[in-house]
Parts: C-alpha cells; structure tokens; sequence
C-alpha cells in the first residue's frame, strides 16, 4: 500500500508539473504585435492620423528589434529594454547613405519619458478569455497613487521588460493595459505571439554605417 501512496504522489507531482510548465510556458525568442488605440484629448485630435494601429517587433531576451518604413528611409530600432539604452539605424538606399545614432537611457527617456513607476498590483479574481489567453484582472497604482486595471495571463512567459519594465513586480504578463507616452494614452492588447527563432539581435554599429548622433539627423530631415 506504502508503494502505491508513493506511486501515486510521484505521479501526482509529475502531473502538477507538467500543467505548471505548460500554463507558464517562457518565450525566450519571437516575433510580438500588439494593438493599439488611443484615448485622446481634443488637443491631441490632429495627431490622431500619425498613430499607428498597431506595433510589431523581433526579440531575444532584453533586445528587442522594431523594423519600418519613412519615405525612401528604412528604419531598424533596437533597444535593451533592461539597460534602456539604444541602437538607431537609417539606410536610404536612393541616396546610397547609412547612418547609426546610438541612444542612452538618458536620452531615451528624453525622447519617450520616463518609465512610470507602478506598484500595488493585486489580482480581482476575474478571468476572461483575451485572444489566445485565459487572463485575470488585476488593479494597480502609480507613483501619484491614480488606480488603473489591466488583464495578465499566466499562460506565457515573456523575458523581463519586454511587456514593459514598469510591470516588473507583476506576477503574470500583461495582455491588455494602458500605457501614457509623451501624454498619449493608449490601450494596448497583445494580437499575436509568435515563437520562433529571429537570430541574434546586435547593438554594435554595421560598418557600412556613419555613426551620428540624434540632433544630427533630425537636421538631415529624420525626426
């Protein structure tokens, strides 16, 4: 009988285990999409059309790679999102230039704000399907103490930062929250994970790049 107890807690906690994993599956290496609206003021209205609908980018690990499109430019943005810093990439084939402007946290900040800081997050006990998603409502506060809710699932993993590092104390990863950048509200909600392998992502400039630095591009028209 002793065996069978046995057998059966060892069974028991193979079982446990293998739902754990499953139900916090880490993804380490992927292709993410969020999509995004916006809650704007009538201040705000004219640069609704300059919004995009959606944001998609490569990761591994911290690095994360956002590739698109202005006018004749392309462009590749990677940043550490632990370290905060960042690598800027501009090649305008037509005019057979490359540049590369590298960014600090400093400058980052600068540029898109401070990372807001948010504690408090507490679980409400209530569960719907968001997407792909068995998710939980949580509530949470800012640093000027403004309660907010979002959705977060245990289903997936993400490495740290990549949802966002203000929601480092969360134990789950955010699906749908809202985040205010440069006093834009918007709401955001994963659409789509993919997990595959994107490669090594680098912060080292390409040789074949002139390294500059912001002021010097947005001179040269890249704001």
């Amino acid at each position: 009988m002793l065996k069978s107890i046995k057998t059966s807690v060892l069974a028991a906690i193979l079982i446990s285990t293998a739902v754990l994993a499953h139900a916090q599956k880490k993804v380490n290496e992927g292709t993410l999409t969020y999509t995004l609206t916006y809650e704007l003021s009538p201040e705000q209205q004219s640069m609704a059309a300059q919004l995009p609908p959606e944001t998609k980018f490569k990761f591994n690990g911290s690095l994360i790679k956002l590739e698109l499109e202005q006018g004749p430019a392309k462009i590749t943005v990677i940043n550490d999102v632990i370290q905060k810093n960042g690598l800027v990439l501009v090649d305008v084939p037509i005019a057979q230039k490359q540049y590369a402007v590298k960014t600090s946290k400093e400058e980052n900040e600068q540029m898109m704000g401070k990372t807001p800081v948010l504690t408090d997050f507490k679980s409400t006990g209530e569960k719907q399907k968001i997407g792909d998603y068995n998710a939980e409502k949580y509530t949470y506060k800012d640093d000027k103490g403004a309660s907010y809710e979002l959705w977060a699932t245990n289903d997936i993993q993400l490495p740290e930062g990549i949802s966002g590092s203000e929601f480092k104390s969360l134990a789950a990863t955010p699906v749908k929250f809202t985040r205010m950048q440069n006093g834009v509200k918007a709401n955001v909600t994963i659409k789509a994970l993919v997990e595959e392998k994107v490669g090594p992502i680098s912060m080292d400039v390409p040789s074949s790049y002139e390294l500059t630095t912001m002021d010097a591009l947005k001179a040269m028209g890249g704001q």
